[in-house]
């Protein structure tokens, strides 16, 4: 994606619909998922993964469950009961954002918009 910047915003959101549609997701799982819906137009970097996932967790918003996967330690994450009802209200406010950017950006003809 040439410009993330737009999508800077949107980022727990994201995360928070992919979690809520698997239920439980590791850090790389989510990373890959992301790249895989977007077809490649989106790569969201550790960077910025990991201190989203941890802010969402410090506003419990997300449990974290620790697993050994050959032997390494792996974090899975999953939305917290108050995490999946804020999933809905962030939602929500994305498509009414999404709603009235398309107005902005290709508004129809209205009449009765006159200055």
């Amino acid at each position: 994606m040439k410009n993330s910047q737009l999508y800077k915003g949107s980022l727990n959101t994201i995360i928070m619909k992919l979690l809520e549609e698997n239920g439980r997701m590791y850090g790389y799982e989510i990373t890959q998922k992301v790249k895989l819906i977007t077809k490649g137009e989106l790569n969201i970097t550790e960077g910025a993964l990991y201190p989203a996932l941890h802010k969402l967790e410090a506003d419990g918003l997300l449990d974290v469950e620790v697993e050994k996967v050959d032997n390494r330690m792996r974090k899975y994450y999953k939305l917290t009961e108050s995490g999946e009802k804020e999933t809905v209200n962030r939602l929500n406010e994305l498509e009414e954002f999404i709603k009235n950017m398309q107005s902005l950006v290709s508004p129809s003809p209205n009449p009765d918009l006159q200055f």
